[in-house]
């Protein structure tokens, strides 16, 4: 599911302020193999248990933030920190 051009112009990390893109398939494929491994965790330790449709990725790559339903996840403990994902 795409983002609105426009939104994510706007849209930037709540934490870091920095500006997102649109995760790329080759990252959703990363993101959902690790939670098929059941291997991969929010910031708050719990673990991503769906999979990732769509996410919007720092500018730095280091943080992702999930797309559910069409809306932006944008809370810090449900953002999800790349330093878990090998080969990011």
């Amino acid at each position: 599911m795409a983002i609105d051009p426009k939104l994510l112009h706007i849209l930037r990390c709540p934490i870091t302020k920095q500006k997102l893109k649109a995760a790329s398939e080759q990252e959703l494929q990363l993101l959902n193999q690790m939670v098929a491994e059941n291997s991969l965790q929010h910031s708050d330790g719990s673990s991503v248990d769906e999979t990732i449709v769509a996410a919007l990725v720092t500018e730095n790559r280091q943080t992702v933030y999930k797309i559910t339903n069409g809306i932006p996840v944008m809370l810090e403990d449900q953002s999800i920190p790349a330093h878990q994902i090998e080969n990011w």
